[in-house]
């Protein structure tokens, strides 16, 4: 469990920012892919899901269901699926990945 409530704020003002700069991208999709697609069992569902519709669609909720519970945020590495997704593209999402995966270690320093 994450114990500091600001730790549990900061996680969740690091979604929120994450929604802004995908939507501000023209990553942010209206579709939800399908309920098979959904149920990948690959990392990142790479399989069926492109690594946006993944933040979108896996990663945002469940990040933001553990946190609203205070459950136990699992140690995370987004980026670098970022940067080999993305390459340099989108580098404002890819500033808030960075800012996901050095609040990870944050919190799994404590």
């Amino acid at each position: 469990m994450i114990r500091e409530s600001h730790e549990i704020q900061h996680g969740l003002a690091l979604v929120l920012k994450l929604k802004s700069a995908m939507t501000a991208a023209g990553l942010w999709s209206v579709q939800p892919p399908t309920a098979e697609a959904l149920a990948s069992q690959q990392p990142f569902a790479c399989d069926t899901l492109s690594f946006a519709q993944w933040l979108q669609f896996i990663f945002i909720p469940r990040l933001d269901a553990l946190l609203k519970s205070g459950d136990r945020v699992p140690p995370m590495s987004v980026l670098p699926m970022a940067q080999v997704s993305w390459a340099n593209a989108h580098p404002n999402v890819q500033a808030v990945l960075a800012e996901f995966d050095d609040w990870s270690d944050t919190v799994h320093d404590q």
